[in-house]
């Protein structure tokens, strides 16, 4: 294990981070915010000083490409490290004056959860709320893939680094080399944001706001610069821009870089996108039949909000308009049964995946043939190619592997006296990156209530969705460690 490679890497990481802090530190001071600089400048020198020490100290250390085994390693210490670095301005600005709530929130921010702690989100000042959204967007495509696009002759052996971290069972290799291909992914990432900023401010959104809820949106974080969420705008056009954003930050993007090659074809072709596509519109028209005439009066109503609901959920942002918490049990169902799926493979969405749910299904039905036919060959084909075992087992393994993290991560937050609901769906909205859930972690409500302990496993919980079980699973066993 050459560990002095891996701390080298995360220390250069580090710098990104400083960076971004300085940034925010600027922006306090633009927008008249200058008492708060501090709480930014001093966590960038401190953090900068200690990476550059750290990088100074292993300096003759050899550029060597990490192997898989010290790929988790550093994929994972690389998330510890910023979230632990990230909550430093909440605790010196007295936003959040408990260090194990900062680390939460931080945790949350750089996972794309959106889960948080804080009770009155528009009583925190503005430098903060940004940088607090900001973790989202860099948490987003990943920090790790903005390293290998950007730092590539620090030695890190990119396709494995980029395999521990990317979200998704498989990562597309666009380009002969990996470090172009997460600045691809960064450009289109960038240029998706950039559009969704613009519309907003179309939209009649203030600046600040545009960027931060754009950050929430195409990173599927759902931090919100408001207590009532994107509800608060109350604009129908404001509501639309969101639902088309984090619909479109839920499909994969390689697929759009393909699609400037290609064509429409490209998109109609793929089965993950047409399954994607298919199972919101079913579930906007089965909660809108449900919210209409008990809930709202109107169809468009009816459409609007439940269509946001739906894919705010199934693309695990976490976003709201309304509290479902009060919808009817139906609508209730279909959010709740969504929160299983999440986005595509290789989006910046969490959850199972939609690529896992179609292999899962058609593996289970080839089972029941077998049954009928037990001399039959039926192999489970997606997208035309049949799978074979190598992908099939660790797909069926990653579905054992989360629901026995649910179930462990329910029955932590059931023991600090959280009701069943309430501690199944924050197993749900805390592993699978979405944020909020139902019961005492609904949209109106927040993850305060928790004890330390319960807050500081859920962290884990956002880590370990986020980086696709494995890379932080592994790490608890003691094969890792052996030599």
């Amino acid at each position: 294990m050459n560990v002095r490679a891996i701390l080298k890497t995360v220390a250069a990481l580090q710098l990104v981070i400083v960076g971004c802090l300085a940034g925010c530190a600027l922006l306090a001071l633009v927008i008249g915010e200058g008492e708060q600089t501090l709480a930014f400048l001093a966590p960038a020198t401190a953090v900068g000083l200690l990476a550059a020490v750290t990088l100074a100290g292993f300096r003759r250390v050899p550029r060597e490409v990490l192997l898989t085994r010290e790929g988790f390693l550093f994929v994972t210490l690389s998330w510890i490290s910023v979230s632990l670095s990230g909550a430093l301005p909440f605790v010196l600005s007295g936003a959040i004056p408990s260090y194990a709530d900062a680390f939460f929130e931080s945790m949350s921010g750089f996972t794309t959860t959106g889960a948080s702690i804080l009770t009155d989100i528009e009583a925190l000042p503005r430098s903060i709320l940004f940088w607090r959204s900001l973790m989202h967007w860099l948490g987003g495509m990943g920090i790790v893939v903005l390293t290998v696009a950007i730092l590539p002759r620090m030695g890190i052996g990119g396709l494995k680094v980029l395999r521990s971290e990317a979200p998704g069972p498989t990562v597309d290799k666009l380009t002969p080399r990996i470090a172009q291909t997460a600045k691809i992914l960064w450009l289109l990432y960038v240029g998706m944001s950039a559009l969704e900023v613009a519309l907003l401010l179309l939209a009649g959104m203030k600046p600040l706001d545009a960027v931060m809820h754009t950050f929430g949106t195409v990173a599927t974080g759902g931090f919100s610069s408001r207590n009532d969420s994107i509800g608060s705008f109350q604009s129908a056009w404001v509501d639309l821009v969101v639902t088309v954003f984090m619909l479109a930050a839920g499909v994969n993007f390689s697929l759009y870089y393909r699609l400037s090659r290609g064509g429409l074809r490209v998109l109609i072709s793929n089965v993950e996108f047409r399954v994607y596509v298919g199972i919101a519109a079913a579930a906007t028209l089965v909660v809108a039949l449900s919210l209409y005439g008990s809930v709202y009066d109107s169809v468009a109503d009816s459409v609007r909000y439940g269509a946001f609901q739906v894919v705010s959920i199934l693309t695990t942002t976490g976003y709201a308009t309304a509290d479902y918490n009060r919808w009817p049990e139906l609508a209730q169902a279909v959010l709740m049964a969504l929160m299983f799926v999440g986005g595509c493979a290789g989006s910046t969405g969490g959850g199972v995946k939609v690529v896992r749910v179609i292999t899962l299904f058609k593996q289970g039905a080839n089972e029941l043939r077998y049954l009928i036919h037990p001399r039959g060959v039926f192999p489970t084909r997606v997208a035309a190619r049949p799978l074979k075992k190598d992908i099939l087992y660790p797909i069926a393994t990653f579905f054992y592997l989360y629901v026995v993290i649910l179930i462990v991560t329910m029955l932590v937050v059931a023991s600090a006296g959280a009701d069943l609901l309430s501690a199944f769906s924050t197993a749900l909205a805390t592993v699978g990156n979405i944020g909020p859930g139902f019961g005492a972690v609904g949209p109106a409500e927040n993850y305060a209530h928790y004890p330390v302990g319960v807050k500081l496993f859920l962290s884990l919980g956002m880590l370990t969705g986020r980086l696709e079980l494995y890379s932080v699973v592994v790490l608890l066993t003691p094969a890792f460690w052996r030599k």
